[in-house]
């Protein structure tokens, strides 16, 4: 009965964990100085949240073949966008290489920000599902009386 319940709340759980990752890249899109590597700074490497549904897709369908649900999602890493950094001709950046050019972080705000949208209206579907099975849940309890 209350299985849909923990499966809004892995939900909830990890759109909010991908919303602070998103949050991080969004702050650091400037940060030239991150990490250290061979002695030499790097910046900042955009983060991604990797996630997986809690069972695999047989064993949830067995389940619901016994009349038990099962479901959910968890996060399973986070992990470093590999793609290149963007170079930028400034020459008086202190983080400038010797050909004038500064590492700048590969975070795109604008691919962030449809990344957040997208996160923000999962985690209200989430929210919505939750309010609807407390409701369901409530009529049940009003009808028992």
């Amino acid at each position: 009965m209350f299985q849909s319940f923990n499966v809004s709340a892995s939900a909830l759980t990890a759109q909010r964990l991908r919303m602070d990752v998103i949050s991080a890249n969004m702050a650091n899109v400037d940060t030239t100085r991150a990490k250290m590597v061979d002695g030499k700074w790097q910046p900042y490497r955009r983060k991604m949240v990797v996630m997986q549904p809690n069972e695999s897709f047989s064993s949830f369908l067995n389940k619901a073949m016994n009349e038990r649900s099962a479901g959910g999602v968890k996060v399973t890493k986070i992990v470093e966008d590999q793609t290149p950094f963007k170079l930028v001709y400034d020459p008086s950046h202190p983080d400038a290489d010797e050909n004038g050019y500064v590492q700048l972080p590969n975070v795109d705000p604008l691919k962030e920000m449809v990344d957040l949208m997208s996160a923000t209206r999962s985690y209200e579907a989430n929210v919505t599902v939750l309010n609807a099975t407390k409701g369901m849940l409530m009529k049940a309890l009003e009808i028992g009386k």
